[in-house]
C-alpha cells in the first residue's frame, strides 16, 4: 500500500500516530484561515465576473462525485435556456499554454482526464488553468454565457463566487475532522456553515443541514466502438476485472456489485495514467472501468473494454432549491 493510501486509511479509520501531525496541522489552518479571512476582507487581487459564478468544490481530499454533479448541472441550466460554460484546473494536465481550451478530439495527457470527460459527454465550453479568474476571463473573451461553473475551485479566493457547494462523500464523510496533514480536510470544518448548500453523495435522504445526491448507472460503453448497452447487458453473476482511478474506487466497485456482478476490484490511484501492460488481467474476463478513466484507455482498448456511465441524480429538494438560486441570480 502506498504512503497516501495508508495516510488515507489513517485519517478515515483514525491512527493514533495522526496526533505527531497536529503542529504542522496547526501552520496549515492558520495559512488556510487567513486566506479566507484576506478574502472576505477584499484584500488582494479578487476577480469579479461579469457573470454568475458557482462554485462546486468539497473541503475534503478525494473524490465525492463533483464531475456528475457538474454533468448535472450544465444539462439542468440547458434544459432553462441558459449558455453554460466551465472552469477547471485540469490536474494533471500538460498543454501546450495556458489558459487551455478543452476540446473533444484532445489527449487525456494534454487535457486532464476529468475536463475532457466533461467536454467529450457534453460539449459544453471549458477552459482549464491553474488560476481560474484567469481561466473565467478567457472563456468570456471567447463565448456569450450566461453561467460559469467552477470544477473545483472552493479555496481559489482569487475568484470571486455567487454560489458555492459542497460535496461530501456520504460514507465516509469528514473522517476525524482534522484539517492536512493530520486528517483529510483541505479547510476547518468550520466552514461548512458558510458554503450555500451541502450535498451528500449516496445517502439516501436529505438530511439536517444538507441535500442527497446518489449516482444511477445508465449505460455500459465500448470503448473501442462507441456501443452503448444497458445495465443488465452482463447476466447477474458475471465477474469483470473493475478498473478504478478515482478518489474513491471502493464506491465504484460497490455500484458493480449492485448490478448483481462479480468485480475483481483493481484499485488505482486518483488521475491514474494507464497502459496495456497495466490493464492485461488473468484470467482474462471483460474490464469495466469508471469513464474518468475510459477517457485515457480508449487509444489502446481491447474489444471487451467498457466503462460504465453514470448519472447524478440530486433529490427533489436540491433541484427545487437549484432552481430558485438560478432565477435569484439571472432574473
Amino acid at each position: 500500500m502506498a504512503l497516501s493510501d495508508r495516510l488515507l486509511a489513517a485519517w478515515y479509520a483514525g491512527h493514533p500516530a495522526l496526533a505527531l501531525l497536529r503542529p504542522l496541522e496547526c501552520l496549515y489552518r492558520r495559512v488556510v484561515e487567513g486566506k479566507r479571512a484576506r478574502f472576505l476582507a477584499g484584500q488582494g487581487e479578487i476577480y469579479k465576473a461579469p457573470i454568475p459564478v458557482i462554485v462546486v468544490g468539497n473541503i475534503t481530499v478525494g473524490g465525492t462525485g463533483k464531475t456528475p454533479l457538474i454533468l448535472w448541472m450544465i444539462e439542468h441550466c440547458r434544459s432553462r435556456g441558459l449558455r453554460v460554460g466551465v472552469v477547471s484546473r485540469g490536474y494533471g494536465a500538460t498543454p501546450p499554454s495556458l489558459p487551455w481550451r478543452v476540446a473533444a478530439e484532445q489527449s487525456a495527457a494534454q487535457a486532464g482526464d476529468e475536463p475532457l470527460l466533461i467536454v467529450q459527454r457534453t460539449g459544453v465550453p471549458l477552459m482549464i488553468d491553474p488560476d481560474r479568474s484567469r481561466a473565467v476571463r478567457a472563456l468570456l473573451d471567447s463565448e456569450p454565457l450566461d453561467l460559469i461553473l467552477s470544477d473545483d475551485g472552493l479555496q481559489h479566493y482569487r475568484l470571486a463566487r455567487d454560489l458555492e457547494l459542497v460535496l461530501i462523500d456520504a460514507a465516509r464523510g469528514l473522517g476525524n475532522r482534522r484539517c492536512l496533514p493530520a486528517g483529510p480536510l483541505r479547510e476547518p470544518v468550520e466552514r461548512l456553515n458558510s458554503v450555500d448548500a451541502v450535498l451528500y453523495n449516496g445517502a439516501s435522504a436529505d438530511r439536517d443541514g444538507g441535500y442527497a445526491f446518489g449516482l444511477k448507472p445508465a449505460a455500459l460503453v465500448n470503448l473501442r466502438s462507441g456501443e452503448r448497452q444497458p445495465v443488465d447487458f452482463f447476466p447477474p453473476g458475471q465477474a469483470v476485472h473493475a478498473v478504478a482511478g478515482i478518489g474513491n474506487p471502493q464506491r465504484f466497485f460497490s455500484t458493480l456489485e449492485g448490478l448483481h456482478w462479480r468485480p475483481v476490484a483493481h484499485a488505482f490511484a486518483d488521475h491514474a495514467a494507464y497502459s496495456v501492460q497495466a490493464l492485461t488481467f488473468t484470467p482474462s474476463l471483460p474490464v469495466v472501468m469508471t469513464e474518468k478513466d475510459a477517457v485515457k484507455c480508449r487509444p489502446f482498448a481491447a474489444d471487451d473494454w467498457w466503462y460504465l456511465a453514470v448519472d447524478a441524480v440530486p433529490s427533489a429538494a436540491f433541484v427545487t432549491w437549484f432552481d430558485s438560486q438560478l432565477s435569484r441570480l439571472l432574473p
